[in-house]
């Protein structure tokens, strides 16, 4: 990935954040300060408020309480082209409009760079043409959005979310619809992007593995609120997973990494389906 400006570095916080859907609190109290510049993964088990929380710190959930700063500033007074420039969001199950092509989609990660008359520019085709190519999305540019694959649309959208070249980029489960070879090459492409531009990644991952792997710092919820948090080496313990997860299991050394590796037992007590 060709390498461009390094991005600056916004705060992200929320306080005292209550968040959830028709009455129904998700996400309660929760108090998180997103690291500049770095990669925080989010992990938890199923319906503990990962999702909710990455709308909500997103703006496409309002708080039910409490608030989320930018920059020290309540995000829901900022402009929303402003804040599109600031922040971008993919989540876990984006939808394109019948009949979109690839370049047409990724070309709308622009949209929050352009006001009302400002046309497209020969910026804008090299923007979109590198987003192509980090997600080798290149060859697919001409064919329409809805004729792909799971996998191939999943990294269209990961295109598009790089063309709108936010300072902060959330992604909700950016490895769905992947092969595991797919799921490393997404995921090195968002270290590296962090890496090589300043941009402040926050994802949710499922995968403790990969999510221990490649955070900067790893973010643990448990019924709606942060169980707890920091690098991975310190949070990654069987405690924690046993807390998070109802999960018994054995911390090792990644053999690639030498960061922490889940040896997975049995859950601790009997899961819902439900």
């Amino acid at each position: 990935m060709t390498s461009g400006p390094t991005h600056r570095a916004p705060s992200l916080q929320a306080r005292d954040l209550r968040a959830g859907y028709a009455g129904r609190v998700v996400v309660d109290g929760l108090d998180l300060a997103v690291p500049r510049r770095a990669v925080t993964v989010v992990v938890g088990a199923n319906a503990c408020g990962k999702s909710t929380l990455l709308k909500t710190l997103a703006r496409a959930l309002r708080p039910l309480g409490g608030t989320v700063l930018l920059d020290g500033s309540d995000v829901a007074g900022v402009p929303s082209r402003a804040f599109a420039r600031s922040v971008g969001m993919l989540p876990q199950d984006p939808v394109a409009p019948d009949g979109l092509s690839v370049a047409d989609l990724v070309g709308r990660g622009r949209h929050p760079h352009h006001g009302w008359l400002d046309r497209w520019t020969a910026h804008d085709d090299e923007v979109v043409a590198q987003a192509l190519a980090a997600t080798g999305t290149t060859e697919l540019a001409d064919r329409h959005v809805d004729e792909l694959s799971g996998g191939q649309r999943q990294r269209v959208w990961i295109a598009m979310a790089l063309a709108q070249d936010p300072d902060v980029l959330l992604l909700d489960e950016p490895t769905t619809f992947l092969d595991l070879t797919h799921q490393l090459e997404v995921l090195d492409l968002l270290r590296d992007l962090n890496r090589e531009r300043g941009t402040t990644i926050v994802m949710v991952l499922h995968d403790l593995n990969l999510a221990a792997r490649y955070a900067d710092h790893l973010v643990v919820m448990a019924d709606g609120a942060v169980l707890a948090e920091g690098a991975p080496s310190q949070v990654i313990t069987a405690q924690v997973l046993r807390d998070a997860f109802r999960l018994e299991a054995v911390v090792v050394p990644d053999p690639v990494t030498g960061g922490p590796m889940i040896v997975p037992g049995r859950p601790s007590a009997k899961v819902s389906l439900t």
